[in-house]
């Protein structure tokens, strides 16, 4: 099992910009692929970003296109999402996610499921004002 903290959440008014990071600990964070989850009240949890294990691939949701970028540093065993132009749907718990296999990149389906994720963090809230 991998343990996930993430941070970086707040409070910010509409089209402004939050960094969230999620470090990684207890197995190798290199091997794996990571994600980007959230959730408002009331609503399921709903993908948002995934991140190959070596950086190369990602999948965003049509969202979050153009405004959100998720990137690793595997030397510092941390994923982020660098969020831009934020609006206020863009309020939610937001959960970082690892794959519960290594080395492997699912299908964009695959992806916007939980299905793949073997361990989740504790989540950060994101509130974005109109």
């Amino acid at each position: 099992q991998v343990q996930l903290v993430e941070s970086g959440g707040g409070l910010v008014q509409a089209g402004g910009s939050l960094r969230l990071s999620c470090a990684a600990s207890g197995r190798t964070f290199s091997t794996y692929a990571m994600g980007w989850f959230r959730q408002a009240p009331g609503k399921e949890r709903e993908f948002v970003a995934a991140i190959r294990w070596s950086g190369s691939s990602t999948y965003y949701v049509d969202s979050v296109k153009g405004r959100f970028a998720i990137s690793r540093d595997n030397a510092k065993n941390t994923v982020y999402l660098q969020m831009n132009n934020l609006k206020p749907e863009d309020t939610a718990v937001y959960y970082c996610a690892a794959d519960r296999s290594p080395l492997r990149w699912n299908t964009r389906i695959l992806l916007t499921t939980t299905s793949w994720v073997g361990s989740w963090g504790q989540g950060t809230q994101v509130t974005v004002s109109s």
